[in-house]
């Protein structure tokens, strides 16, 4: 785990002010988290080709770097994983593991700063500027010290950046993965930025990559730097001065620490064999919604947009998503909508792969009065007891007739 100072620091440009600030916001990146949680719990598995995934017609959900090497990516068909490297180590998703060990990630982390801002299940950044370090070695070394603390306790690898800002931290924890970290000195943040391809920077995917650099010639981030004024308004529109500013490696954003709130819930099922058949897509539409929604009423949240996406066997997917004029944690007034969306997203009418819900403008957990608020209180106690009862392994209570399940091949 070696402290890597990134190729232009303590180089300044001619001209460039020396800034007496020292670098404090950290990127941390888990290394293949899903697979290193797995691993944490079958160690014997360390520098084998495996990958985490959702059986024979699921996808890859996170891959070894030594699967990696053999060309499995996220988010690659299982079976064309198998085909590119058929040693490949299958490992089942293991429910709830992630989520714990994320928390405790992140707790960790908090225990050297508490600006901790979880982005994701697996990254995040972190503000160290109140912690009282003089020099950017000293805020290094606590980081570095963290960095085996994780691994220790959880034997989770997590890659660090560490610059002035969020924009140029991320890119510094993603260049020396797995393990990785890298330290970005103030004032060598667009010199640190240049050489490298244009496809590292935020927002610009392979596809955007590819037009920028055979339609334009932009090949390096310092590529754009370089360009005029007119120049960039031609390939960026109004976005030009924001592209420039972020090739320079100039970002403001602060660090957040908000990260509890939920800011969408959603649920997919990969068919063992496709389905043509609308009621039983319906009936399990439904299900998910029934529970996703004990989910959201745990969480002592409300909801208010529901979209159903539909995937078909060459990867083509439609999603059709529709709003209630109020929030609400209760199936019900979802129920009318789930066949209205499904058709509107499954107009090819081809037998289908997949079928996911998600609930999004998701509410606290604080209501209005409204006509009829005893009936509502009613029926909301009313499904927290079903959802106590159904804790229990197997489902103890079926609500609704969509909850019993036909027998379909492959399934």
């Amino acid at each position: 785990m070696r402290i890597s100072f990134a190729p232009g620091a303590g180089r300044l440009k001619r001209g460039a002010l020396v800034s007496p600030v020292i670098p404090t916001i950290a990127h941390l990146d888990a290394d293949a988290f899903f697979v290193s949680c797995e691993l944490a719990l079958r160690p014997e598995l360390r520098g084998t080709k495996c990958a985490v995934g959702g059986g024979d017609r699921g996808i890859i959900s996170s891959a070894s770097y030594e699967a990696r090497a053999c060309g499995v990516y996220t988010p690659m068909p299982t079976q064309r994983a198998l085909k590119v490297c058929p040693d490949l180590i299958m490992l089942p998703p293991t429910s709830g593991l992630y989520g714990k060990v994320s928390h405790r990630m992140f707790e960790l982390c908090e225990t050297i700063t508490p600006l901790v801002q979880r982005n994701s299940i697996d990254e995040g950044y972190l503000e160290l500027g109140p912690c009282g370090f003089g020099t950017s070695r000293e805020v290094a070394e606590r980081l570095r010290h963290l960095q085996t603390r994780l691994w220790d306790e959880l034997q989770i690898p997590v890659s660090f950046g560490l610059a002035v800002n969020k924009l140029v931290s991320q890119i510094a924890s993603k260049l020396r993965k797995p393990r990785g970290f890298v330290v970005v000195e103030p004032g060598t943040e667009e010199a640190f930025l240049a050489p490298l391809p244009i496809g590292k920077l935020p927002g610009i995917g392979p596809k955007t990559e590819a037009t920028l650099v055979t339609q334009h010639g932009l090949k390096r981030i310092g590529d754009i730097v370089a360009r005029s004024e007119r120049e960039l308004r031609m390939i960026f529109g109004d976005g030009w001065a924001e592209m420039r500013a972020t090739a320079q490696g100039i970002d403001a954003r602060p660090v957040e620490t908000g990260h509890d709130d939920a800011k969408s819930y959603s649920q997919q099922e990969t068919f063992g064999t496709d389905i043509a058949d609308f009621a039983e897509v319906e009936r399990i539409a439904k299900r998910m919604v029934d529970e996703l929604m004990s989910k959201i009423r745990g969480d002592g949240k409300r909801v208010r947009t529901l979209t159903v996406k539909v995937r078909y066997p060459d990867f083509a997917q439609e999603s059709h998503g529709r709003s209630l004029a109020e929030a609400t944690d209760l199936e019900a007034p979802f129920y009318p909508l789930i066949a209205l969306l499904l058709r509107a997203a499954w107009q090819q009418r081809r037998p289908l792969r997949l079928i996911s819900v998600r609930f999004s403008n998701v509410d606290d957990g604080g209501r209005q009065l409204e006509m009829f608020a005893q009936t509502e209180e009613k029926r909301r106690r009313l499904a927290a007891v079903v959802d106590r009862l159904n804790e229990r392994p197997g489902d103890a209570v079926v609500r609704h007739g969509h909850q019993l399940a036909r027998k379909r091949p492959g399934a």
